[in-house]
């Protein structure tokens, strides 16, 4: 069955049975329905996703014009409190659809998919640890999981780096960024993370699924370098940009 939004998926403590059991054996590709034997999406499929244009600025990931420089003209007149984004595709159709179905529909497996492409990228940063973006512990409760934990898990194995998975708390259960203006969402997410590790001398992986205004990261981003981070490296599935953006 290729994915659709009656797909409820897991919820609760069935995603933490569905952990302890794992996922089955053989299954049919979510965009197509063929049959892709251990693979989530089949490799035709994986193939087509929109991958993210080239030359991009190193700061927020945004598409440069012909060869551009390496910083986008909008990171330089308002730097961001992350020093560099690395992305594996654009939130486009129809890669936006499997991160919904991620997120919303619970398809954890799709996890270990987005984590090996993200992997996968010819740039590795070279960092000390990796933090995923912290839920509230309220939208926690709700959703059964972290997305961006479940990212990480597979990036550390891959890149053999330590996951802080305990050691920055998101405070303040702020509305959903997506439901507001692209200009209000610095404010809304303003104080909303909180260190409990002292990350002095520490360059950091910040690993999410979407980076769409890149306020959230860059605000969790600004508390990690007030607790000593000196170097912070946002790691998405996804750039959302633009529509004249390509």
């Amino acid at each position: 069955m290729s994915i659709l939004p009656q797909n409820k998926g897991l919820q609760g403590a069935a995603y933490r049975l569905w952990r302890r059991v794992g996922r089955p054996l053989t299954q049919d590709c979510l965009l197509c329905a063929a049959s892709s034997g251990l693979d989530i999406v089949c490799a035709a499929c994986a193939a087509d996703l929109p991958r993210l244009q080239q030359p991009c600025c190193l700061r927020c990931a945004r598409p440069l014009p012909g060869a551009g420089g390496e910083i986008c003209g909008g990171c330089l007149s308002e730097p961001t409190h992350y020093d560099r984004t690395l992305a594996a595709f654009r939130y486009d159709f129809p890669l936006d659809k499997l991160v919904q179905t991620f997120k919303y529909g619970h398809r954890l497996a799709l996890a270990a998919f987005f984590g090996e492409q993200v992997a996968a990228l010819s740039e590795r940063p070279s960092a000390d640890l990796i933090v995923p973006l912290p839920l509230h512990p309220e939208r926690l409760r709700e959703r059964g999981f972290n997305q961006a934990l479940e990212l990480a898990r597979p990036v550390s194995a891959a890149w053999r780096m330590p996951i802080a998975a305990g050691s920055c708390h998101r405070v303040r259960n702020t509305p959903a960024q997506a439901d507001l203006p692209w200009r209000e969402r610095i404010k809304n997410i303003h104080g909303a993370f909180h260190c409990s590790d002292d990350f002095t001398g520490k360059r950091v992986i910040l690993v999410d699924d979407v980076m769409t205004s890149g306020a959230s990261l860059a605000e969790c981003a600004r508390t990690l370098k007030l607790h000593g981070a000196t170097e912070v490296t946002a790691l998405v599935v996804a750039r959302a940009l633009p529509k004249d953006s390509g």
